[in-house]
């Protein structure tokens, strides 16, 4: 059961199936297995930004809709100041971490889930936070 990132969402709401690589294949594939069955882990911040930036109202309510039928993970305050703790490690590592990835970052690692994720910034993270990434199948890695 992953916590689903921003990226991996948008990935299977937006992008054109026609021109997905096997890697960007398989992440879609995991997300709409993991939503099937109610495991995939969405938290309000992802929510707002997946639904931010669409111009079409047509699209926006699409998603929206689609969006609806997910509880999300409520986020508390430890996981707030945890969040800040993970970008202030990374700041004093040299990396600009988005505020977002962060508290993605600090609810996978209270839930002790891998996070599903296409933004290779999270590699990153992954080296020195406590968090796991969602593992593919071996043929697209």
């Amino acid at each position: 059961m992953p916590v689903v990132d921003t990226s991996a969402w948008s990935l299977a709401l937006r992008r054109p199936t026609t021109i997905f690589t096997p890697r960007e294949a398989d992440i879609r594939d995991a997300l709409k297995s993991f939503t099937t069955t109610g495991q995939a882990i969405l938290i309000g911040a992802v929510r707002q930004e997946l639904l931010s930036g669409i111009r079409d109202i047509q699209v926006f309510t699409r998603q929206r809709e689609w969006l609806s039928d997910m509880d999300d993970e409520p986020c508390s305050i430890a996981d707030h100041e945890r969040a800040a703790e993970f970008s202030n490690e990374l700041r004093r590592r040299g990396m600009q971490p988005d505020p977002v990835d962060m508290l993605v970052c600090a609810v996978a690692s209270r839930l002790e889930m891998p996070i599903l994720t296409t933004d290779p910034d999270f590699e990153r993270y992954a080296a020195h936070l406590p968090i796991t990434l969602h593992e593919l199948s071996r043929r697209t890695q």
